[in-house]
């Protein structure tokens, strides 16, 4: 879309967390330090959560592409909703073991097996779960009970929980205590400020050849970072609309003001909280005085909706997109890339 008109050489500002984009913050370099700490302790867990977007998965994935495979058995987990059982199952599948139609004690017996093998090869087992606030607290506490496996005094499994705030409230209940006495680490990513927001930007941009074109006029930055609370996923959003716009107008400098046209235009194509949530309200008084007196939906109720809208945007940019070009391509027939000769990622 916007890549060759900018000389690009891909995506910037793509939604899907990518480990190659990785930007080391103040706290996700905190956060990157804990795990790695939890690597060198090689028992217990290790919590690290963080508002929907803050990069958490891009961390992990990170991590997990530093791994020396030889030394680390490592299995991911993404879809949580699982009763007690299911989680078990599910690690198990992880790690790609036959146990689909197995019973608990068949399962329990397998997965220990695997991982007594693997300390024998000077092996250890890590398992990532993600979206960990989503477990009950039964299956939170079989993979505490899975942490009990030791071969002499060398504990067989670690385990990483990544998930949203929701799971630090979790884990201050009182059925925790046994969990809590197993964490060795926690770290809660906040976002970024307005200095790392700029950085940021033009990290992302800079991974992709960017040569100051675009180029940012002075504000730019700042008021993205207002827009969007410094929160990456919804830096990403809204710059990759930005780009597209300027693409679209043909824009070799982008403004503040194209900014804000950008971000009103897709809350009018999303709804007045658009991708921006609460932080993009406060700074419209329009939408501001139109909500004025209503009561503010919690936080699971907003996390929930972000989730829901930058699935949409996803989908319209993807809908959009070929349409773009089409109409690029008639006003500009004499700019229309030759096959073969378009720059790709």
């Amino acid at each position: 879309m916007y890549e060759s008109f900018y000389g690009l050489t891909g995506k910037p500002f793509q939604l899907n967390p990518d480990p190659e984009f990785f930007f080391g913050s103040r706290g996700h370099k905190r956060a990157f330090a804990y795990l790695q700490y939890g690597l060198y302790q090689s028992e217990g867990f290790i919590v690290i959560t963080g508002d929907i977007g803050a990069g958490k998965t891009t961390i992990v994935r990170s991590l997990l592409e530093h791994l020396d495979s030889s030394k680390v058995a490592a299995a991911q987990l993404v879809s949580t909703r699982l009763d007690a059982e299911d989680i078990l199952r599910a690690v198990g599948i992880a790690y790609g073991l036959p146990v689909r139609t197995v019973g608990k004690a068949v399962l329990l017996g397998a997965l220990e097996a695997f991982f007594c093998k693997l300390a024998v090869d000077n092996k250890r087992a890590l398992l990532v779960v993600d979206e960990a606030q989503n477990l009950t607290p039964q299956a939170i506490e079989e993979l505490r009970m899975l942490s009990n496996f030791q071969l002499a005094d060398k504990a067989l499994l670690q385990s990483f929980l990544i998930g949203q705030p929701e799971l630090r409230t979790m884990m201050q209940g009182p059925h925790m205590q046994q969990l809590r006495q197993r964490i060795i680490a926690s770290y809660h990513l906040g976002p970024l400020d307005k200095d790392e927001t700029q950085a940021y930007i033009e990290h992302r941009l800079k991974h992709v050849g960017w040569t100051a074109d675009p180029r940012f006029e002075p504000g730019c930055f700042e008021q993205i970072h207002m827009l969007t609370g410094g929160v990456p996923r919804r830096i990403n959003t809204l710059c990759n609309r930005l780009l597209l716009g300027g693409f679209i107008a043909e824009r070799h400098v982008l403004t503040t003001l194209d900014v804000q046209n950008i971000a009103r235009e897709m809350r009018e194509e999303l709804g007045p909280d658009a991708t921006l949530g609460p932080v993009l309200v406060a700074t419209d008084s329009v939408v501001a005085e139109k909500t004025a007196g209503a009561a503010a939906p919690d936080n699971g109720v907003w996390q929930e909706h972000f989730q829901n809208i930058e699935e949409r945007i996803d989908r319209l940019e993807k809908t959009v997109g070929a349409a773009v070009d089409l109409l690029h391509a008639m006003l500009h027939p004499d700019k229309v890339n030759v096959p073969g000769n378009s720059t790709g990622r």
